[in-house]
C-alpha cells in the first residue's frame, strides 16, 4: 500500500477529523534515458559553473531569484522556511461553495483523504453533508514546502482533495483572438445549429471513464518490446500507421456533413473506436505487403528471347 504523503487533520470550523494525505493519482508516463548513439552509454547532466566550467558539488548550490538579467538575489533555507506557513498538518477549510461554481480549468491534481481509526464519524459527517448540499470546501494546505489551494468533495465512499490552480495560474482566454458575436455573424443559421444538435444528441451517452484508455502509450509499449526482442534492441521498427489523409481545404459545407453524420448515425464510443482503429491497424501491414510485391514485380527486368 502507498504512504501516506502526511498524517494530520482536516479542520472546518471547530471539527477536526484526522486523516492521512494518499496519493489520487497513478503516473503511467514512459522515462527514457538519453543515450550517446556511438556507443550507447547514458549521458549525463553534471552541474557545472557557468563562467569555469567545473562541476558543482550539490553542497555549494544555493537558491536565487533572477530579479534583472543578470543580477540575482540568493535566498537561504531560513528565508524560504519564514515564508512558509506554520501549519504543514491541517486541510482548513476555509468555506464551502457550490460545486458547479468552480471552473473546470482550476482542478489540477486528485489526492484522497483517509480518515485515522475512530474517526471515521466526523469523516462520514462531512462527506455525507458535502453531498447532501452538493457544495464543495475550499480549504488551504501546505504540501512538502508549498502551500496550495484545494477543494475537499465527496467521491463515492471518499472524501477527495483537488489542488487547485490560482487564478494568475491560468491563461485568460480572452488574451486570444477568439470568435465574439452571434452565431449569424459567421453565417452559422438556425438550421445547422438545430443538425448539430440532434448529431450530440444521437452520439450522446453516459460518461464511463474505464471505456478510454491512453493508446499513444499502449503503441509505444508495444514498439517497445519489439526492440528489446530484436536484435541488439536497435532494429527498426516498421510504421504500421496510415498515411494520414489529405488537408480539407477551408470550404466546408457544414449542412452536407451534419446530414451524412446524421444519416450514418455517427456514434463512435471508445470501446467501437478502438475496435475500429484494430482492424485498420491489421489491415495496413497485408496493403503494405501487397503494394511492396506489386512494385518488385513491375521492376522486375524482362528476359530477352533466346
Amino acid at each position: 500500500m502507498a504512504r501516506p504523503i502526511w498524517t494530520g487533520t482536516l479542520s472546518f470550523g471547530l471539527l477536526n477529523v484526522p486523516v492521512s494525505l494518499m496519493t489520487g493519482e497513478r503516473r503511467t508516463d514512459l522515462h527514457f534515458r538519453m543515450l550517446d548513439s556511438r556507443d550507447r552509454k547514458p549521458v549525463r547532466y553534471e552541474r557545472v559553473n557557468a563562467e569555469t566550467g567545473e562541476e558543482v558539488p550539490w553542497k555549494e548550490v544555493v537558491k536565487a531569484f533572477e530579479y534583472d538579467k543578470g543580477s540575482y538575489v540568493v535566498l537561504e533555507e531560513a528565508d524560504i522556511k519564514a515564508a512558509a506557513p506554520e501549519s504543514h498538518e491541517t486541510v482548513e477549510v476555509e468555506t464551502f461553495v457550490d460545486a458547479a461554481a468552480i471552473d473546470p480549468r482550476y482542478y489540477e491534481k486528485p489526492y484522497v483523504l483517509v480518515p485515522a481509526k475512530k474517526a471515521e464519524k466526523g469523516y462520514v459527517l462531512l462527506r455525507e453533508t458535502l453531498r447532501g448540499s452538493n457544495r464543495v470546501g475550499i480549504a488551504r494546505v501546505v504540501i512538502r514546502t508549498r502551500e496550495y489551494l484545494a477543494a475537499v468533495m465527496p467521491q463515492g465512499d471518499a472524501l477527495v482533495l483537488m489542488l487547485l490552480r490560482y487564478p494568475q495560474e491560468l491563461v485568460d482566454p480572452a488574451d486570444y483572438p477568439l470568435p465574439e458575436g452571434k452565431p449569424s455573424d459567421y453565417r452559422v443559421t438556425a438550421k445547422e445549429l438545430q443538425m448539430a444538435q440532434q448529431l450530440i444528441d444521437s452520439m450522446s451517452g453516459d460518461w464511463d471513464p474505464q471505456a478510454y484508455k491512453d493508446e499513444f502509450r499502449e503503441r509505444l509499449q508495444a514498439i517497445i518490446r519489439k526492440r528489446i526482442k530484436s536484435k541488439g534492441g536497435t532494429a527498426r521498427i516498421e510504421d504500421e500507421a496510415e498515411p494520414p489523409e489529405e488537408t480539407a481545404t477551408n470550404v466546408v459545407d457544414f449542412m452536407s456533413l451534419l446530414q451524412q453524420s446524421l444519416e450514418a448515425k455517427t456514434r463512435t464510443p471508445a470501446k467501437k473506436a478502438a475496435t475500429e482503429r484494430a482492424a485498420k491497424a491489421k489491415k495496413a501491414p497485408a496493403r503494405k505487403a501487397a503494394a511492396k510485391g506489386a512494385a518488385k514485380k513491375k521492376a522486375a527486368p524482362r528476359r530477352k528471347a533466346g
